[in-house]
C-alpha cells in the first residue's frame, strides 16, 4: 500500500490539503484562518498520515504475531505533538511554507497547541522519550497509562506562593487522540472473596466486587523518525456504568444523580491526587489499579486473538513496570491467569515472572511506595490474598538460603509488619520480575549494595543497569533548531538517529569560525528565553549575563535551597564590594511542588522573596537577577534548555537516581555544576573532567559523615559567610513584613539535622561557583568546553537506552535500518 507519507510532500500538495481541511474540517474560510485554525488543520493533516502508518504497523505486527513490549507508566509527559509529528513525517518545511502563505509563523501556530497534561516530571518525560525511541527503533510496543482530564495541576504564583489550578488541556479537544469506541474493560473494586471447590476438588476463588467502572481506550500515535513504524500510547478513561442516577434526577436530587457519576469518573481526572487524606490515598490506589487492570485485560485479549492459548504468553509479551505505580499488575495478571483463565498457580507464576521487568527510580527508602493492608483489603481484597500467597511461597524459598535469619526474611517480606501493616510494592515488583534495573551506574550499584541488597543476595543475576537517555529529536532538533542546523552543516543530518556522531564536533571546538557561530546561536536562544521570562514574570533580564538554570521538581533532596543560599551569598558579596568586576548572572528556577509538600512550597516562596529584594536593589545594578518561571512543563523546557549556560545538578550525592534534565541541558551546550551523583558521573566520564564543575561530598563521604554524627551547627559557626546568609533568611531580611516566615526553614537546617547536607557542601559549592565565573570571563575557552559537552552526549540518547532494554531485558531485536 502506498500513502502520501511514502513520497516527499511538496508545498503545493500540503497547502491544498490544509486549505481543504480548513474549509471542511475546521469550518473556516481559509483566508480568514487564525493561528489556532491553522494549528488544527495542519494537525489534522499530520493525523491522517499518522493514522495510515498506525494501521500499517498494527497490521504488520498482527500478521507477524510479533513479540511486543508493554510499557506501564502513571505518567507520559509528551508535551506538544505537532512539531514532532511534522518532523517524523518530513512535513516541517512544507507546513511552514503553508502557514507562511497565511502570514503566520510555524512557531506561533505550534504554540496554540496545549501541552498534553499526562505527567509531572522526569518519570513521565522519560516514558515519553522511550516511546519515541521504541517507535524509531521499530519495536512492537504499547505504552499504557491514564487519560487525565486535568493533569497534575497548572501552577500559578500569587504573592510568591504556588497556587494550583486544574489544567484542562482537553477543553478544546486534541487532534492526536483516537477514541476506541469498541475497546472497553470492566474494572472492579471492593467486595469480598468466596472460595469454592472446583470439579477436581481444588480451591477456586470468586471475587464478588462491590463496584465497577468502565475503562475506555483512547489511543495516541507516537511516530518513529526515519521509519514508517509507530508506537501506540493507549490511555484509559474512567466512565461510570450509567451516566447519571436517572431516578434521583427525576425526583429532583440532582447532586446525588451527578455524584454517582463523579464517584467513578474521578479516577481519571487528576494525576497524583493529594494523598494527605484517607480519601486521597484510596483514590490513588484506585487509579493505579484502574489503568493496570484495563491494560492487563487488553494484553491478554490481544494475545488470545493471535495465539490459541496462554501457554506461550512469556514468548510474546514483555511487560515493563516504570516504577512501582503499576506494581499491582503482578497480582492482577495472576488473578486473570488463575481466576479467569483457569491456569494452575505454579504455571501462572512461572509465566508471570518471565513476563515482568521493573525499573526502580529512587534510592530513598521513604519514597518506595507502600499501601496499608487494611486499605488494600477494602479496595482489592482478592489481590491482597494473591499477594499473601506470593509472599508465603517467596519467604519459604528465601528461608532455605538463610535458615533462622528472621531479620533477612523481615526485610524481604512483601508485608512490612512494623507498625501499621503495609504492602511493599517495590518488593512485589522485584519478586514478580525477571529483571530489575536502576537508571544510572551509581544508582544501580547502590541498589545492589544497599536498598535491595537482600534481594541481590538471592538473585544477583536479576539486577542490571540501564542508564537513562533523552530523545535528540525533541531535545535538540526540535527545541534548538539553530544548533541543529549548525550540526547538519558540520556533521550531516544522521546524528538525529545516531547521536554518537556528535563526537565529530571535537575537532571544531577550537576553530574560531565554528565557535563564534555556536555562541551566536546560544546568544539567540538566551534572548528567546529572556523574552519568555519577561512575558511570564514581568522581569527584564540581560541575555549577555550568565544564565544559571535549575529546572526540575521542587524537592529538598534536589537542593534548590542550596542554590538560594549561593544567590544570597552572592548578593551580600556584591553589596560588600560593589566595585568588583562581578560576572553578571541570571539565576533561573522552575518546577512544581507537590500540592501537599509544604517545605517545597516554602522554598518556592523563598525564591520569590529573595528575587523581590535582589532584583529591585539599585546597588546590585543588574549584576544579579533571580527569576522563577511558573508552570514548568515540556514546552517551557524546550525554551529553557537551549538558553542555559550553566546547569545546576546539585542533589546530595547518593540521592538522585539519574536525572535527565542534566542530559538535555548538556546536549544544548550548558556546562554542568553538580555533585558526583546519578548520571552526572557518566556525563563527567563522557565530556571530560575539565568540562564539568563537580563539587561536594561523594556518596561514601556522605555515608561516613552521617555515621560519624553530622553536626550542621559546626559548619554554621565556622563559616561567617554561611552564618550571614542563614541569619538574613531566618531573621526576615527577605520577608520584613513577616520576619519569622523562614525561621522554621533555617531551623530545619541548624537544629533539624540538615538531612540533605546543604551546610556540609556549601563552602565547596560557593568556591566552585567562583570557578564558573572565572571561566565565563574567558569566552573562547567557555565556548570550547560547551562544544565538548554537546560532543560528549552521544551515550545519552534514549535510542541507546531502549536498544539495551530491548536486547538485555525484553528479548526483542530492534528493526534493522
Amino acid at each position: 500500500m502506498t500513502t502520501a507519507s511514502d513520497h516527499p510532500a511538496t508545498g503545493n500538495t500540503v497547502n491544498a490539503a490544509v486549505e481543504q481541511l480548513l474549509l471542511q474540517t475546521v469550518g473556516v474560510n481559509p483566508p480568514d484562518a487564525s493561528p489556532t485554525d491553522l494549528m488544527q488543520a495542519v494537525s489534522q493533516l499530520a493525523r491522517q498520515q499518522l493514522s495510515t502508518r498506525w494501521v500499517q504497523t498494527q497490521t504488520r505486527e498482527r500478521t507477524e504475531k510479533a513479540r511486543r513490549v508493554y510499557y506501564m507508566s502513571m505518567e507520559f509527559l509528551i508535551g506538544r505533538t505537532l512539531s514532532n509529528a511534522l518532523a517524523a513525517l518530513d512535513l516541517r518545511d512544507a507546513a511552514g511554507a503553508t502557514v507562511a502563505a497565511h502570514a503566520q509563523k510555524m512557531e506561533d501556530v505550534a504554540d496554540r497547541e496545549a501541552d498534553a497534561a499526562l505527567g509531572n516530571g522526569g518519570l513521565g518525560r522519560l516514558a515519553a522519550c522511550f516511546l519515541d525511541s521504541m517507535a524509531t527503533l521499530g519495536l512492537p510496543s504499547f505504552g499504557y497509562g491514564i487519560r487525565y482530564e486535568y493533569g497534575m495541576f497548572a501552577q500559578q504564583i500569587q504573592g510568591g506562593c504556588q497556587v494550583e489550578y486544574p489544567d484542562p488541556w482537553l477543553t478544546n479537544g486534541t487532534a492526536w487522540e483516537f477514541p476506541r469506541a469498541g475497546i472497553s474493560y470492566p474494572v472492579r473494586f471492593g467486595g469480598w472473596v468466596e472460595h469454592q471447590h472446583d470439579k477436581s476438588g481444588g480451591d477456586k476463588a470468586v471475587w464478588r466486587p462491590a463496584a465497577e467502572v468502565a475503562a475506555k481506550a483512547h489511543d495516541m500515535v507516537v511516530p518513529g523518525h526515519g521509519t514508517q513504524r509507530v508506537s501506540t500510547l493507549r490511555l484509559w478513561k474512567a466512565e461510570a456504568p450509567a451516566h447519571i442516577d436517572l431516578n434521583a434526577f427525576n425526583t429532583g436530587d440532582y447532586a446525588r444523580a451527578a455524584g454517582v457519576k463523579n464517584e467513578y469518573e474521578n479516577i481519571s481526572w487528576v494525576l497524583y491526587p493529594n494523598d494527605s487524606t484517607p480519601a486521597g490515598r484510596e483514590l490513588r490506589l484506585r487509579q493505579e489499579y484502574f489503568f493496570v487492570a484495563a491494560s492487563m485485560q487488553d494484553i491478554v485479549k490481544r494475545h488470545l486473538e493471535e495465539h490459541p492459548s496462554l501457554a506461550n504468553l512469556a514468548d510474546k509479551v514483555a511487560i515493563h513496570l516504570n516504577d512501582t505505580h503499576p506494581a499491582i499488575g503482578v497480582a492482577e495478571l495472576m488473578r486473570l491467569l488463575c481466576d479467569e483463565h483457569g491456569l494452575p498457580w505454579a504455571k501462572a507464576w512461572a509465566l508471570c515472572t518471565k513476563v515482568f521487568s521493573y525499573t526502580n527510580h529512587t534510592l530513598m527508602p521513604e519514597a518506595l511506595e507502600t499501601w496499608p493492608v487494611a486499605l488494600m483489603q477494602h479496595v482489592l481484597p482478592r489481590h491482597l490474598e494473591i499477594i499473601f500467597r506470593i509472599n508465603q511461597e517467596f519467604l519459604e524459598f528465601a528461608a532455605k538460603h538463610r535458615p533462622g535469619d528472621l531479620g533477612f526474611l523481615s526485610r524481604l517480606s512483601l508485608i512490612d509488619e512494623h507498625g501499621e501493616r503495609r504492602v511493599r510494592m517495590a518488593n512485589l515488583s522485584i519478586v514478580g520480575s525477571h529483571k530489575v534495573n536502576g537508571v544510572s551506574a551509581l544508582h544501580s550499584d547502590l541498589l545492589v549494595s544497599g536498598l535491595f541488597a537482600d534481594f541481590a543476595a538471592l538473585w544477583p543475576e536479576r539486577f542490571t543497569n540501564m542508564t537513562n537517555g533523552v530523545t535528540p529529536r525533541r531535545w535538540l532538533s526540535q527545541a534548538n533548531p539553530g544548533l541543529a542546523g549548525l550540526l547538519d552543516e558540520t556533521l550531516g543530518r544522521a546524528w538525529r538517529l545516531d547521536l554518537d556522531l556528535l563526537r565529530g564536533l571535537e575537532q571544531h571546538k577550537n576553530t574560531p569560525a565554528f565557535s563564534q557561530r555556536f555562541m551566536a546561536i546560544k546568544r539567540a536562544n538566551k534572548q528567546r528565553l529572556a523574552d519568555h521570562i519577561r512575558r511570564a514574570t514581568g522581569i527584564e533580564v540581560d541575555a549577555s549575563s550568565l544564565f544559571d538554570v535549575q529546572v526540575k521538581r521542587i524537592h529538598e533532596y534536589k537542593r534548590q535551597l542550596l542554590n538560594v543560599l549561593h544567590v544570597v551569598t552572592r548578593y551580600q558579596a556584591i553589596l560588600a564590594d560593589p566595585g568588583a568586576e562581578w560576572v553578571p548572572r541570571t539565576v533561573v528556577f522552575a518546577g512544581k511542588a507537590a500540592s501537599s509538600y509544604h517545605m517545597a512550597k516554602n522554598i518556592i516562596r523563598l525564591i520569590h522573596d529573595v528575587g523581590s529584594v535582589v532584583n529591585t536593589d539599585p546597588r546590585v545594578a543588574g549584576r544579579l537577577k533571580v527569576v522563577f518561571i511558573p508552570n514548568y512543563g515540556v514546552s517551557v523546557a524546550e525554551v529553557i534548555m537551549p538558553g542555559a549556560d550553566l546547569s545546576e545538578q546539585i542533589s546530595t550525592a547518593g540521592t538522585e537516581a539519574s536525572g535527565t534534565g542534566n542530559m538535555k541541558l548538556a546536549l544544548n551546550g550548558a556546562l554542568t555544576i553538580g555533585t558526583d551523583d546519578g548520571a552526572n558521573i557518566e556525563i563527567r566520564q563522557n565530556v571530560g573532567d575539565d568540562n564539568i564543575f563537580i563539587f561536594g561530598l561523594k556518596t561514601p563521604e556522605v555515608v561516613a559523615l552521617k555515621k560519624s554524627g553530622y553536626q550542621p551547627m559546626r559548619f554554621y559557626e565556622g563559616n561567617p559567610a554561611l552564618k550571614a546568609v542563614l541569619d538574613a533568611i531566618g531573621g526576615g531580611g527577605f520577608s520584613p513584613e513577616e520576619p519569622q516566615r523562614y525561621r522554621g526553614l533555617v531551623d530545619s537546617l541548624l537544629w533539624g539535622g540538615d538531612h540533605y547536607l546543604l551546610l556540609a557542601d556549601y563552602a565547596d559549592y560557593v568556591q566552585t561557583q567562583q570557578r564558573v565565573d572565572a571561566l565565563y570571563r574567558r569566552p573562547a575557552e567557555w565556548a570550547a568546553r560547551a562544544i565538548s559537552n554537546v560532543a560528549g552526549m552521544g551515550a545519552f540518547s534514549s535510542d541507546r537506552t531502549i536498544r539495551e532494554y530491548a536486547r538485555q531485558i525484553w528479548n526483542i531485536e530492534p528493526a534493522a535500518r
